[in-house]
């Protein structure tokens, strides 16, 4: 693969050369073949509604990464579908962590982010990415960003932008439906 990337950018590269991306109004939708492991989560400043997690402490269970910063209108748009998700599939195993990576200066006071976590009802961890390291290591390059990965740990599809919720949610019953049959 391409030399200098890491990870979910080998994904997307692999995407972008193969044609596999679905082009759809309000974003795009890709689903890979789940040979690329979940990068790290380490380097968040802070986490909210949760201790600290690890690729390793996920396995078994399926994870919706959201990249989100809150002053985003297009990340307030999807926040309700990922809130939605995050509590319809909870007690099937799916795990939505919310990396909130700041586009604005303001939007790095962690007091800022802390009341905007609760005015907008998000109860899932939510990794404060002040540093931009969690947002380097999946070699995400937008608001909102979704990445999909199997109980197996591997990022099986991503999406970029609004819209197409109803494809992210039959792919979020998909991976646990393979999840129950391991």
């Amino acid at each position: 693969m391409a030399r200098g990337l890491t990870g979910a950018g080998r994904v997307v590269r692999w995407l972008l050369l193969t044609g596999a991306f679905m082009a759809a109004s309000g974003g795009s939708f890709a689903a890979q073949h789940g040979d690329t492991p979940m990068p790290s989560l380490s380097g968040a400043v802070q986490w909210l509604n949760s201790p600290e997690l690890t690729r390793e402490s996920l396995r078994g269970k399926v994870v919706l990464v959201d990249f989100w910063t809150y002053d985003c209108i297009n990340c307030q748009r999807s926040l309700p579908y990922v809130n939605a998700w995050a509590n319809k599939y909870a007690k099937e195993g799916l795990v939505v962590i919310g990396v909130h990576t700041p586009e604005y200066d303001y939007e790095r006071v962690i007091d800022n982010v802390r009341q905007q976590v609760k005015q907008l009802g998000i109860e899932y961890p939510v990794a404060i990415d002040n540093d931009n390291v969690i947002w380097r290591a999946f070699d995400n390059q937008y608001w909102p960003a979704h990445y999909f990965v199997d109980a197996k740990g591997q990022v099986r599809a991503s999406h970029f932008g609004e819209g197409m919720y109803q494809q992210q949610e039959q792919f979020i019953q998909r991976l646990l439906a393979e999840s129950h049959e391991q």
